[in-house]
């Protein structure tokens, strides 16, 4: 075993005397160690619960043989961060949970590893992690948040976001906006849409680093509890049989995380992190893959914010094998791979049934034959640029209008409550991307206020900072290179026109190169934000978006 590099001979005899400081036996510790990382806090509610997931896993360690040795991780509530400078540090958070998980894990020698993740950043934090550390590991998140209905709305977070801005539109009274404050978060869970958290956890399960059922059981049902204690005692097989994420994070499996992010319409943040996975892994996963398998892979989904659903609905409809298993009649998928169960995706989907065509389409009605997410160009993003292509309405997938431009968040929001944004306009926002924010802030205050005036059919939204996976609309993120890099989109001027085409994947202004180098001529670059600490470091040695973002 691994571990017996910590507690094996007379050499280790120290080693094993601090294990029964902690109360270990000497049964416990001659079986396989396995690490247990639990990012439980009483910050997120996605991970509040936590406590009772990672007990399930622990016990189903034991029932296999194993020790489990259980340790904590941050995680940062991007709700909670959202609008201020705590946004800053959520996705640079994923680097800090990459590297403590890497460092725990290598320093005492773990024979295996459970991860327990929930939220945005913590669940592609775990998996670089898992793929840099290479031991036999497994995924077990602590599920979705439910959605209840409130005279006849369908409620989550992003509906409390929109309320603030359907307030400041007239629309909505203060009571109103309570009553939707107290619904729509009802209890624990990662928040109940196909937003980020949900996204990534329903891809840890396509990727083959989760069991079936890690994306949807809801975090209340007794079915995720049972699920954790089997994740607990699949990893001593994964020990016994030596399957490592090496042998699951191969470049086919991204080939079936993206076609399915394209058939379910996740976050666009999804595509910061898959490549950032893939690097841990060491593959490359570039934009134009994205837009090769969103136009061959139909979007099959509309959930929450693209449409009336949730993941409690997938769930109920079921769930993500379902969902590959209707991929899986075109071919579109790589079947054959290995996964934490022990056995292929073709024989975990083999009796995959979709119980509700509302929720999940056949594939031969889909809601668009192209996927869910877009990579757009053009002379303000020639590295490119992202777009939830499922949430935006009919009437913006082709838009030309003048710009309104902003060098921050907290600007553009304050000009859109204030009404100061009229039908037709292009919103800017610039210097906010991973070296400019830094720390890539997203950006749900501006969509949301923007949609709860109803202006989403109206109004586009780019910026080279990113979007929540809550947010819908023309909402256009990760524009390469950001402008704190001398980006292009640094040369905009308020009233120049941009021209939006997301069927072609163009993303334009209306000038020429002669112009736009004519303007960058004089542009500077810009003091940093932050000068001190963590973001500091981060803002030197993070790459552009259009490479996940990662570290260099």
């Amino acid at each position: 075993m691994r571990s017996d590099v910590i507690k094996k001979g007379i050499e280790r005899a120290p080693h094993r005397s601090l294990f029964k400081a902690m109360g270990y036996t000497d049964e416990e510790i001659d079986r396989p160690l396995i690490g247990v990382v639990n990012s439980v806090n009483e910050i997120v509610p996605g991970h509040v619960h936590l406590g009772k997931i990672a007990e399930a896993v622990k016990a189903g360690i034991r029932l296999a043989g194993g020790t489990p040795v259980e340790f904590g991780c941050i995680g940062i509530c991007d709700g909670i961060a959202m609008g201020h400078e705590g946004m800053k540090y959520s996705l640079a958070s994923r680097e800090l949970i990459a590297d403590s998980c890497e460092a725990m894990a290598l320093a005492h020698s773990f024979d295996g590893m459970v991860f327990i993740p929930n939220c945005d950043k913590i669940v592609p934090g775990m998996l670089m992690a898992a793929a840099r550390v290479n031991v036999p590991s497994i995924f077990i998140s602590g599920g979705p948040m439910l959605s209840i209905n409130v005279n006849g709305n369908q409620l989550d977070l992003n509906s409390v976001f929109e309320a603030v801005g359907a307030f400041k539109a007239g629309t909505m009274t203060e009571e109103e906006v309570l009553e939707y404050e107290n619904n729509a978060c009802p209890g624990c869970g990662s928040c109940s849409g196909m937003f980020t958290a949900n996204s990534m956890n329903c891809l840890t399960e396509v990727l083959g680093m989760g069991l079936p059922g890690n994306g949807t059981i809801p975090a209340v049902y007794a079915e995720r509890i049972r699920l954790a204690k089997k994740a607990g005692m699949k990893i001593i097989e994964l020990v016994d049989k030596n399957i490592k994420p090496s042998d699951i994070l191969v470049p086919e499996a991204f080939e079936n995380a993206l076609a399915v992010d394209m058939a379910l319409g996740c976050s666009t943040n999804s595509v910061l992190h898959l490549p950032a996975i893939a690097h841990s892994a060491g593959i490359s996963l570039d934009l134009e893959m994205i837009n090769t398998i969103s136009e061959k892979v139909p979007n099959l989904c509309k959930l929450a914010p693209s449409g009336p659903y949730h993941v409690q609905d997938l769930y109920m409809a079921g769930g993500v094998q379902a969902v590959m298993k209707e991929l899986s009649k075109k071919d579109l998928l790589h079947l054959d791979l290995i996964t934490v169960t022990g056995k292929t995706l073709a024989e975990n989907i083999k009796n995959a049934v979709v119980r509700d065509r509302n929720v999940i389409r056949d594939i031969e009605n889909p809601y668009s034959k192209t996927g869910g997410i877009a990579i757009l160009r053009g002379n303000i993003a020639p590295s490119g640029a992202v777009v939830k292509r499922s949430a935006v309405a009919e009437e913006m997938l082709c838009h030309s209008g003048p710009a309104r431009v902003f060098d921050s968040e907290d600007e553009a929001i304050e000009a859109i409550y204030e009404g100061k944004i009229n039908k037709g306009d292009v919103v800017i926002i610039r210097y906010e991307g991973p070296k400019g924010g830094p720390g890539m802030r997203e950006m749900l205050g501006p969509t949301s206020a923007i949609a709860g005036m109803e202006l989403d059919k109206d109004v586009a939204l780019i910026t080279d900072g990113r979007f929540s996976g809550a947010s819908r609309g023309a909402s256009i993120g990760h524009v390469s290179p950001e402008a704190a890099e001398g980006g292009p989109i640094a040369a905009v001027r308020d009233g120049d026109i941009i021209t939006i085409n997301i069927p072609e994947g163009k993303l334009n202004v209306n000038l020429t190169q002669q112009e736009i180098d004519k303007r960058m001529q004089t542009w500077k670059a810009p003091e940093p934000k932050i000068k001190k600490g963590y973001l500091a470091r981060y803002a030197r040695l993070v790459s552009s978006a259009d490479k996940g973002a990662i570290l260099e």
